[in-house]
């Protein structure tokens, strides 16, 4: 099977720890930019680095991006170049186009216009630094709608000790223990019976609110 390829325009923060990542994971990496500085720091770290005008529909079909098969649009500030960028790699034929979106608007018109997947960085950072510190015990934060989350929570205080039935946490909460990660071991859908023990890290979905109860409830 052929390793996936692929592109990451804009080489700000986020496009460069993208970019960085998934070449250090072994993939081919594509980074352009319009600015030959930013593309001279990442070029030694990615496969190719290019600087090239992401609004120039040429320039990136002369790159052949249409052959990427996944392209992450990560411009930051520039909120047209980002739409525009968008619109001419949907007419490209890209098969995924995942963007990152500077607030809910920019969000909305992205997905409007094709963006396979949009992401807030700064939103869910926002949220993660939150609940680390309203409770220093949640360690992820992720949103799966505008309602609903999964969270996870390192088992100290009351937690430890006790099993799924005595912890009762689906009445309590209206909360569900997806997993529970013990070391490099990951215990998909625990069985009532199974017990929590110091330093174990609960995955837990539910309603945002009911994730809000039980995060106070359990306090480091």
């Amino acid at each position: 099977m052929a390793k996936k390829q692929y592109a990451v325009i804009g080489m700000g923060r986020f496009g460069t720890s993208v970019a960085k990542e998934l070449s250090s994971m072994g993939f081919d990496v594509l980074a352009i930019d319009a600015s030959e500085q930013r593309i001279q720091e990442i070029a030694s770290m990615v496969t190719h680095a290019v600087s090239a005008d992401s609004t120039d529909e040429e320039a990136l079909r002369a790159l052949g991006i249409r052959n990427f098969d996944v392209v992450v649009v990560a411009i930051g500030e520039d909120i047209q170049s980002s739409i525009l960028t968008t619109l001419i790699l949907k007419d490209l034929g890209v098969p995924a186009i995942i963007v990152k979106a500077k607030n809910e608007l920019h969000g909305k018109v992205l997905n409007k216009i094709g963006a396979d997947k949009v992401i807030f960085p700064e939103r869910d950072m926002g949220l993660r630094v939150a609940h680390h510190l309203v409770s220093p015990n949640i360690l992820d934060y992720i949103d799966l709608s505008d309602d609903y989350s999964i969270m996870e929570m390192l088992a100290t205080g009351d937690l430890v000790g006790h099993n799924l039935i005595e912890l009762d946490i689906r009445a309590r909460f209206g909360c569900n223990v997806m997993a529970i990660r013990r070391d490099a071991d990951m215990n998909i859908s625990p069985s009532p019976d199974d017990r929590i023990e110091e330093g174990d890290i609960l995955i837990i979905v539910g309603h945002k609110n009911n994730l809000t109860k039980m995060e106070l409830a359990y306090p480091k």
